[in-house]
Protein backbone atom coordinates (compact mmCIF):
# COMPACT_ATOMS: atom_id res chain seq x y z
CA UNK A 1 0.00 0.00 0.00
CA UNK A 2 2.79 2.45 0.92
CA UNK A 3 4.66 1.72 -2.33
CA UNK A 4 1.46 2.37 -4.31
CA UNK A 5 0.96 5.74 -2.57
CA UNK A 6 4.59 6.69 -3.13
CA UNK A 7 4.35 5.64 -6.76
CA UNK A 8 1.18 7.71 -7.29
CA UNK A 9 2.79 10.68 -5.55
CA UNK A 10 5.97 10.29 -7.59
CA UNK A 11 4.00 9.97 -10.81
CA UNK A 12 1.93 13.05 -9.97
CA UNK A 13 5.08 15.02 -9.13
CA UNK A 14 6.80 13.98 -12.35
CA UNK A 15 3.71 14.76 -14.38
CA UNK A 16 3.53 18.24 -12.84
CA UNK A 17 7.23 18.87 -13.48
CA UNK A 18 6.87 17.82 -17.13
CA UNK A 19 3.84 20.09 -17.52
CA UNK A 20 5.81 23.02 -16.03
CA UNK A 21 8.73 22.42 -18.42
CA UNK A 22 6.37 22.21 -21.40
CA UNK A 23 4.68 25.46 -20.35
CA UNK A 24 8.06 27.17 -19.91
CA UNK A 25 8.91 26.09 -23.47
CA UNK A 26 5.63 27.57 -24.74
CA UNK A 27 6.23 30.86 -22.91
CA UNK A 28 9.69 31.02 -24.47
CA UNK A 29 8.16 30.34 -27.89
CA UNK A 30 5.70 33.21 -27.40
CA UNK A 31 8.43 35.78 -26.64
CA UNK A 32 10.62 34.42 -29.43
CA UNK A 33 7.72 34.77 -31.88
CA UNK A 34 7.19 38.34 -30.67
CA UNK A 35 10.86 39.17 -31.33
CA UNK A 36 10.89 37.44 -34.72
CA UNK A 37 7.84 39.45 -35.80
CA UNK A 38 9.38 42.70 -34.53
CA UNK A 39 12.42 41.92 -36.69
CA UNK A 40 10.27 42.00 -39.83
CA UNK A 41 8.02 44.96 -39.01
CA UNK A 42 7.90 46.76 -42.32
CA UNK A 43 5.59 48.60 -44.68
CA UNK A 44 2.43 46.53 -45.12
CA UNK A 45 3.18 44.13 -42.25
CA UNK A 46 0.07 42.23 -41.05
CA UNK A 47 -0.21 43.46 -37.45
CA UNK A 48 -2.74 40.76 -36.58
CA UNK A 49 0.17 38.28 -36.43
CA UNK A 50 1.78 40.33 -33.66
CA UNK A 51 -1.46 41.22 -31.90
CA UNK A 52 -2.42 37.54 -31.67
CA UNK A 53 0.34 37.27 -29.05
CA UNK A 54 -1.39 39.72 -26.66
CA UNK A 55 -4.35 39.44 -24.29
CA UNK A 56 -7.21 41.89 -24.90
CA UNK A 57 -6.29 43.88 -21.76
CA UNK A 58 -2.52 43.77 -22.30
CA UNK A 59 -0.20 46.61 -21.30
CA UNK A 60 2.93 47.52 -23.30
CA UNK A 61 5.23 49.95 -21.51
CA UNK A 62 8.58 51.64 -21.96
CA UNK A 63 10.08 52.65 -18.61
CA UNK A 64 13.14 54.54 -17.39
CA UNK A 65 14.49 57.90 -18.48
CA UNK A 66 14.88 56.99 -22.15
CA UNK A 67 12.10 54.49 -22.97
CA UNK A 68 9.33 56.15 -20.97
CA UNK A 69 9.78 59.24 -23.14
CA UNK A 70 10.49 57.38 -26.39
CA UNK A 71 7.76 54.75 -26.21
CA UNK A 72 5.34 55.57 -23.38
CA UNK A 73 2.66 53.14 -22.24
CA UNK A 74 -0.29 51.56 -24.03
CA UNK A 75 -3.25 49.79 -22.45
CA UNK A 76 -5.32 47.31 -24.41
CA UNK A 77 -4.65 45.39 -27.58
CA UNK A 78 -6.08 48.13 -29.80
CA UNK A 79 -3.78 50.82 -28.34
CA UNK A 80 -0.76 48.52 -28.67
CA UNK A 81 -1.66 47.85 -32.32
CA UNK A 82 -1.85 51.60 -33.00
CA UNK A 83 1.63 52.04 -31.51
CA UNK A 84 3.06 49.31 -33.77
CA UNK A 85 1.10 50.56 -36.79
CA UNK A 86 3.51 53.49 -37.27
CA UNK A 87 6.21 50.94 -38.17
CA UNK A 88 4.08 49.53 -41.01
CA UNK A 89 3.49 52.69 -43.06
CA UNK A 90 5.87 54.30 -45.58
CA UNK A 91 8.67 55.15 -45.33
CA UNK A 92 10.04 51.96 -43.80
CA UNK A 93 11.52 52.64 -40.37
CA UNK A 94 14.05 49.78 -40.40
CA UNK A 95 16.39 48.57 -43.12
CA UNK A 96 17.65 45.88 -40.72
CA UNK A 97 16.38 44.91 -37.28
CA UNK A 98 17.59 42.00 -35.16
CA UNK A 99 16.61 41.21 -31.56
CA UNK A 100 18.71 38.87 -29.41
CA UNK A 101 17.48 37.59 -26.02
CA UNK A 102 19.68 36.31 -23.21
CA UNK A 103 19.82 35.88 -19.40
CA UNK A 104 16.37 34.32 -19.44
CA UNK A 105 14.38 33.58 -16.32
CA UNK A 106 10.87 32.12 -16.60
CA UNK A 107 8.56 31.23 -13.72
CA UNK A 108 5.36 29.37 -14.58
CA UNK A 109 2.33 29.10 -12.31
CA UNK A 110 -0.95 27.46 -13.23
CA UNK A 111 -2.37 30.02 -15.67
CA UNK A 112 0.24 32.77 -15.40
CA UNK A 113 3.94 33.11 -16.06
CA UNK A 114 6.57 35.78 -15.53
CA UNK A 115 9.78 36.20 -17.45
CA UNK A 116 12.78 38.49 -17.60
CA UNK A 117 15.33 38.76 -20.38
CA UNK A 118 18.18 40.97 -21.44
CA UNK A 119 17.69 42.22 -24.98
CA UNK A 120 20.32 43.29 -27.47
CA UNK A 121 18.99 44.96 -30.62
CA UNK A 122 20.94 45.87 -33.72
CA UNK A 123 19.04 48.16 -36.02
CA UNK A 124 19.78 50.09 -39.19
CA UNK A 125 17.23 52.73 -40.10
CA UNK A 126 16.10 53.52 -43.63
CA UNK A 127 18.36 56.63 -43.64
CA UNK A 128 21.48 54.44 -43.09
CA UNK A 129 22.13 55.29 -39.45
CA UNK A 130 22.43 52.36 -37.07
CA UNK A 131 21.87 51.76 -33.38
CA UNK A 132 22.96 49.17 -30.85
CA UNK A 133 20.54 49.01 -27.93
CA UNK A 134 20.18 46.91 -24.81
CA UNK A 135 17.15 46.65 -22.56
CA UNK A 136 15.79 44.66 -19.66
CA UNK A 137 12.46 43.02 -20.49
CA UNK A 138 9.93 42.13 -17.82
CA UNK A 139 7.00 40.21 -19.25
CA UNK A 140 3.89 38.65 -17.71
CA UNK A 141 1.93 36.00 -19.57
CA UNK A 142 -1.56 34.56 -19.28
CA UNK A 143 -2.70 31.13 -20.45
CA UNK A 144 -5.79 31.59 -22.65
CA UNK A 145 -7.37 28.60 -24.40
CA UNK A 146 -4.15 26.55 -24.14
CA UNK A 147 -2.06 29.41 -25.61
CA UNK A 148 0.32 31.69 -23.70
CA UNK A 149 -0.25 35.37 -24.44
CA UNK A 150 1.52 38.53 -23.34
CA UNK A 151 -0.45 40.34 -20.64
CA UNK A 152 2.21 42.88 -19.64
CA UNK A 153 5.34 43.84 -21.57
CA UNK A 154 7.87 46.23 -20.07
CA UNK A 155 11.09 47.37 -21.70
CA UNK A 156 13.71 49.41 -19.85
CA UNK A 157 16.73 50.83 -21.67
CA UNK A 158 20.12 49.79 -20.36
CA UNK A 159 22.17 51.51 -23.08
CA UNK A 160 21.96 52.83 -26.62
CA UNK A 161 24.88 53.41 -28.97
CA UNK A 162 24.25 55.30 -32.22
CA UNK A 163 26.39 54.38 -35.22
CA UNK A 164 26.93 56.49 -38.33
CA UNK A 165 27.14 53.54 -40.73
CA UNK A 166 24.89 50.54 -41.43
CA UNK A 167 25.52 47.24 -39.65
CA UNK A 168 25.52 45.25 -42.85
CA UNK A 169 28.19 46.34 -45.34
CA UNK A 170 28.23 44.70 -48.76
CA UNK A 171 31.81 43.38 -48.72
CA UNK A 172 33.23 39.88 -49.04
CA UNK A 173 33.87 38.14 -45.73
CA UNK A 174 37.51 37.45 -44.96
CA UNK A 175 38.41 33.76 -45.14
CA UNK A 176 41.74 31.92 -44.85
CA UNK A 177 43.95 32.04 -47.95
CA UNK A 178 42.12 34.98 -49.51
Amino acid sequence: MTEEIISRATLASLSNRIWMLEQEKEVRACIQRYMALCDVLDVGFDLSLLMDLFTEDAVWQGVGKRYQKTFGAYEGKEAIAKMFEKYTVPPAHFALNSHFLTNEFINVAEKTADGTWLLLQTATFHDGRSQLSSAKLTVKFSLEKEQWKIKYFQTESLFNRPMDTPWDVDKDLPTPNK
